[in-house]
This record gives C-alpha cells, structure tokens and sequence, in this order.
C-alpha cells in the first residue's frame, strides 16, 4: 500500500538573497532589508509579499500515513538550516515514494522548495522523475498538474479554477475541523524574529493535520473510503494526536468540534 504523506512548509524572506540580488549595502540590517523589499513589493504589485524564490524555508511538517501507523512531525531540528529541512522532504520523497497531499502545495510549497533546492544544490531525483527511468511516472509523476501522485487538494476540489479555490483554514472549519491556530501565515515572520521557531513549528503541524483531515473527507467524497471506514480513520488520528501529549495536540482536539454534522461519519 503506498504510504500517503501530508506536507506543509513555512518561509519568511530571504534577507540573504534580497542583498545578493540588489547589491544592498552591509550597513542596512536585516530588519531595513525585510522593510525595504516589502514597499519596493508593494510598489510594484500592491502587496508585500514577496516572490517565491526569496521565501526562505524555516519549518516543513509532514503527516504520514502508512500501514497500521499514523503520525505528524516536523523534519530535523528547530536549529537546523534551510537546506537540511528541503534535503530531509526530498529525501523522504526519494525513499518511499509516496502519495504527496497538500494544500496549495502546487502553488506555494512545491515551487518554493523547488526554487530553493536549486539554490542549494540539493538532489531530488524521484520527485523530477517525469518517466525516463519508470513508466508508471510518464502517465502519472508528481510533475503533472493534473497527475495524482501529488494531490492538491485545494486545486482539485476548485475544479483548477482560480476563482473557486478557498483556504484551508475556511475549508478545515466548514467541516467541523479545529482550522488555524496559534497563528496564521500572516504572522510567521514576527514569530520567526522574536525567536519563536518552536511555535511556528507547531502551527505547521496543524496545518498539517487540518490538512489531512480535509483529505479523508475529501476520500469520502470519492467513495474511496466508506462512512464507516471515513469514522474509523478519524478516530485512528484522533488517538494517535493524543498519545502524543503534546500541547499543541491537546489544543487541537479540544479545538475539534465533534458534533459537527459529518465529522464523526454520522
């Protein structure tokens, strides 16, 4: 059975790359250069949102569901550097090939760990796999818009239409799910310069799990699982969270409505 893997990243600016690429002066710190892109940003495009190459990668979280086991954590350490969190993803991608999910990852994560992989020389084989050496890739790779070896769930469920998508946060609630907590991606890089990498960790996680949730029901949709299998494997992630006695777990399931219609399978 292939493992089916749930992933999400979080960035904020790539303070580096912004003085390499503009030639700013050492003087500026780091907070001038941040304040700097964001107005030339905003400028240019009415928002300060920077361009996906210049999003540095600060947390990966990934829930993996494989065989009897079912688990979410964030890759490496909250000490480790860029590169070590996008090797340790494609790594893992390279190992067990499996059934990526995501939210938006088609239009946020993918091709920000792509940009930055290049960046720094990182390997990713399996994932650019469109075929040469395995002919189950050429008719379905995790390259392929419209392939479902990566399953954006976000982009499929609005039928690839840029006005009907929605956010997982809406999404998640609607269901009856714990959605946004601790913070939103909005609020990332103030967390990451007061130091909180810890919670901005957590609040990856989370996305995470409301991201997967919204995958089960979204299998439910397909009639691939049954209401009763549906149940079954809510209350399985449901266990699982809590074994962990995390407080960040603690939170999302106190946070979990489950009288929501549909929720429990019911």
């Amino acid at each position: 059975m292939t493992p089916t893997l749930v992933f999400d990243i979080e960035t904020v600016p790539d303070i580096a790359g912004l003085r390499r690429l503009n030639r700013l002066p050492a003087t500026l710190s780091d907070a001038d250069v941040a304040t700097w892109a964001a107005q030339q940003r905003r400028a240019a495009t009415g928002g300060d949102f920077l361009p996906l190459y210049l999003q540095r990668v600060v947390a990966v979280a990934c829930g993996l569901r494989e065989g009897s086991t079912f688990r979410v954590w964030s890759l490496g350490e909250a000490s480790d550097a860029e590169p070590e969190l996008i090797r340790r993803f494609f790594d893992g991608i390279d190992r067990y090939t499996p059934q990526l999910v995501s939210w938006n990852g088609g239009g946020f994560d993918l091709p920000v760990l792509n940009h930055r992989a290049l960046v720094h020389g990182i390997s990713a084989a399996r994932f650019w796999d469109w075929g040469d050496d395995d002919r189950e890739f050429k008719f379905n790779s995790y390259l392929g818009r419209y392939h479902t070896r990566h399953l954006d769930l976000m982009d499929v469920l609005s039928m690839y239409q840029p006005r009907a998508t929605a956010g997982l946060d809406a999404i998640a609630r609607l269901c009856g799910f714990p959605g946004k907590l601790g913070m939103d991606g909005s609020e990332v890089h103030a967390a990451f310069e007061a130091g909180k990498i810890d919670e901005i960790r957590c609040y990856c996680e989370t996305d995470v799990m409301n991201t997967y949730l919204v995958y089960l029901r979204f299998q439910l949709l397909r009639g691939t699982l049954s209401a009763t299998q549906y149940a079954t494997e809510l209350s399985f992630a449901r266990e699982k969270l809590a074994a962990t006695g995390a407080r960040h777990w603690r939170e999302f399931i106190a946070a979990w409505d489950t009288n929501s219609p549909g929720t429990s399978g019911g």
